[in-house]
């Protein structure tokens, strides 16, 4: 695992870089959430529990699902938006939607359009994380860019979604597409973010 920010009161980590890369929230109030599921292991499960004890598994869209029941059989609550429940195998403990909070400070937010249900973590106090899935690709430079694909659920309905984070602030921004040593994620990622936006506005 290799520790990538500290934010007051939580630690963010890469656990595989996949794809789809997964991370792992070290929360000092809410405990560890993964973000995608690795592969299960016991020795994993130790490793991650050393750093606060693993209560959530969120998805961000059903492509980051593994040996989820493995992971449930630990006592870890699998995350999902609504959309995604369908190609997870009915193993969905809490739906989650543009409503609903896990924690006073984390919540969801909506970025369907990668897949039907792609959806996004916040940690909103700053400096704050997004966690965004597939719904975002590194682009030259490094940063994470909007771009198309040919196996998009809807590339409009994604591109609305990620204009709505020209006006959320955070410092960190991470993907299901990590590449060591030339993935950038912060900090600084709202503005970069913003930038894009805006280039592709113009």
């Amino acid at each position: 695992m290799e520790r990538l920010a500290e934010l007051p009161g939580r630690t963010i980590f890469l656990v595989g870089a996949g794809p789809p890369a997964v991370y792992f929230i070290a929360d000092h109030k809410a405990g560890g959430i993964l973000v995608n599921a690795p592969m299960f292991s016991a020795a994993l499960h130790a490793e991650l529990a050393g750093h606060a004890p693993l209560r959530y598994l969120f998805l961000p869209s059903h492509r980051g699902a593994c040996d989820l029941a493995a992971w449930r059989g630990q006592g870890v609550e699998i995350l999902a938006f609504a959309q995604e429940r369908p190609f997870i195998g009915g193993v969905v403990d809490i739906v989650v939607d543009g409503h609903q909070k896990l924690t006073r400070t984390i919540d969801f937010l909506p970025m369907a359009g990668r897949t039907a249900g792609t959806c996004g973590l916040r940690i909103k106090n700053l400096p704050g994380a997004l966690f965004l899935g597939p719904a975002l690709d590194p682009g030259d430079d490094g940063w994470p860019r909007l771009q198309a694909h040919a196996d998009d659920y809807s590339y409009e309905t994604r591109l609305m979604g990620v204009f709505g984070l020209r006006d959320v602030r955070f410092d960190y921004l991470f993907t299901d597409s990590f590449v060591p040593g030339r993935t950038r994620f912060g900090p600084g990622a709202d503005q970069h973010m913003r930038g894009h936006l805006d280039a592709l506005l113009a």
